[in-house]
């Protein structure tokens, strides 16, 4: 008896529907094609086993199975109960009726017991979109599915429940989530804020200016002086994750396994802090099994490299072509796969090995060449992509202990949404731009084009501070920002100025260091 049931492959941020055909006939031996992975193949082991165990029998026939389109890589666990129901059905051990409404995924334990799977919610983006009446997923996976609406979705325990709702012998609920009320109810949760940062007012400053345009941000100070700290608030004023955003952002993390169980959207900014032993694969995705890296996970919020010097340097050019394109195309010999990337790039280091260079309370041990050889790890094309550049001193115990709170992030926030409502408006015939960041050349030329006394300013500036030519667009750009910041629809003399305070790496003491 020949027999279908339905499910679905996840290739990069690509699903396809993949039909399990089933032929059982007289003999003793298992087939299974279809280009599947290895732990594809080891299905049969773990099948034969939980119907065992759950009181059914696996047939002593010869079972011919394929997973179509035959020729598309399939990878994982989550093929095993739609092979395991075909099988069953096939045998005639249970009714076939409903197996062309439903897409089954679920990874088998040797007791029957279902398994959490990954990619659950772009699964169900796809059961819908092939007009499937529901979805059945491990019971773990249920709320992350069930985020989709118009499709009926089950989550389930153990293969006796699944045989048994086939069957038409058990009829549970299907899960239900407020997908809005559970979204706007959870934008602004966050532990960490702004009025806890003491000081440091014009760091402040420049991250808020960082937030309102999706500008990239480096921060250089000796340690102790409250660079990370401010980094981890970043995304508590960052405007809050549009609901399409939400679902994108919530896509990758649900493929790369990293949702939580019984979690729906991800309705705050990811904020990801790898270490700086990463490797290249780690941060950017691929694999012998294609999986989204760092950058790709950070998509719609912040990457944060603290102590980037650390980092290996060839680890931090692959960043070059993510940060313009804001995509990663990843080909290897078996697959190509593209997956999202559009973050905000913040890094932090320390001036020196030691941290201590220029600091008046500390005396600095390196030598001029140390200092040159740690600071020759940034190339000048990926510093290129870094917006604002600031220092920070380290904060005297006596402004520490008197400051009083600052703002909090709430009211810093409020005045980033702001600025970034300007631009949405600026850019709605431009459906790929969505923050002055992105600006292209020519745009900064109809959009932030300085008057006459603002381009005598710049070029002094550039002349006087021996800013390099490639300063020229970044400083337009954060100029464009601080102008949105102030409500003013062209960009000013001193919107330029506070624009090339954030170029301190281009300036000419920083570049005979070594940048």
């Amino acid at each position: 008896m020949l027999v279908k049931t339905y499910c679905a492959a996840v290739n990069g941020m690509e699903v396809t529907t993949v039909t399990v055909e089933v032929s059982i006939t007289r003999g003793v031996m298992y087939h299974l094609s279809g280009l599947g992975d290895t732990a594809v193949k080891e299905s049969h082991d773990r099948i034969a086993a939980a119907l065992l165990n759950t009181g059914h029998k696996f047939p002593s026939a010869d079972i011919t199975a394929n997973l179509s389109p035959a020729d598309l890589r399939k990878e994982g666990s989550s093929f095993d109960l739609p092979l395991a129901i075909a099988i069953l059905a096939a045998n005639e051990d249970m009714q076939t009726d409903h197996l062309a409404q439903y897409m089954l995924v679920g990874e088998l334990s040797l007791d029957g017991t279902l398994q959490p799977i990954k990619g659950a919610l772009p699964i169900a983006i796809k059961a819908r979109a092939e007009r499937f009446k529901g979805l059945i997923v491990p019971k773990a996976n249920e709320h992350e599915a069930a985020v989709v609406d118009t499709l009926e979705v089950y989550g389930m325990s153990n293969i006796s429940e699944v045989i048994n709702f086939l069957n038409g012998k058990y009829q549970p609920e299907p899960c239900y989530v407020n997908t809005r009320e559970e979204f706007y109810n959870n934008q602004y949760v966050s532990d960490l804020d702004f009025a806890d940062v003491r000081g440091q007012e014009n760091v402040k400053r420049a991250l808020e200016v960082a937030a309102a345009g999706s500008h990239n941000v480096i921060m250089v100070g000796p340690p102790g002086s409250g660079k990370s700290m401010m980094a981890k608030r970043l995304p508590s004023i960052l405007p809050p994750l549009a609901l399409s955003e939400s679902l994108e952002t919530t896509q990758i993390h649900s493929i790369a396994g990293k949702l939580k169980k019984d979690t729906g959207l991800i309705t705050q900014r990811p904020f990801r802090s790898p270490h700086h032993t990463i490797s290249e694969v780690a941060l950017v995705g691929g694999g012998n099994n294609p999986m989204p890296g760092e950058i790709t996970l950070a998509h719609n919020g912040v990457l944060f490299c603290d102590e980037l010097p650390e980092f290996n340097k060839h680890t931090l050019e692959v960043l070059r072509q993510p940060l313009e394109d804001r995509n990663i195309t990843i080909s290897r010999a078996k697959y190509t796969v593209t997956y999202p990337c559009s973050f905000m790039f913040v890094a932090s280091m320390n001036p020196c090995p030691c941290g201590y260079y220029g600091d008046p309370t500390h005396h600095c041990v390196c030598t001029p060449g140390q200092i040159q050889r740690y600071l020759s790890k940034i190339s000048g094309p990926l510093l290129d992509r870094i917006d604002i550049q600031c220092e920070i001193a380290p904060l005297p115990f006596k402004d520490l202990s008197q400051a009083k709170a600052g703002e909090s992030s709430a009211v810093i926030r409020e005045r980033v949404i702001k600025a970034r409502t300007i631009q949405t408006e600026r850019f709605k015939d431009y459906p790929e731009i969505h923050c002055n960041a992105q600006m292209s050349e020519r745009m900064i030329h109809q959009f932030a084009e300085p008057d006459s006394r603002s381009l005598d300013l710049l070029r002094a500036a550039m002349e006087r501070l021996k800013l390099s030519a490639r300063a020229y667009n970044r400083i337009l750009k954060v100029a464009r920002t601080i102008a949105d910041l102030d409500g003013s629809e062209k960009v000013q003399s001193h919107h330029i100025a506070e624009a090339i305070g954030y170029r301190n790496l281009d300036r000419g003491d920083w570049a005979e260091r070594g940048i």
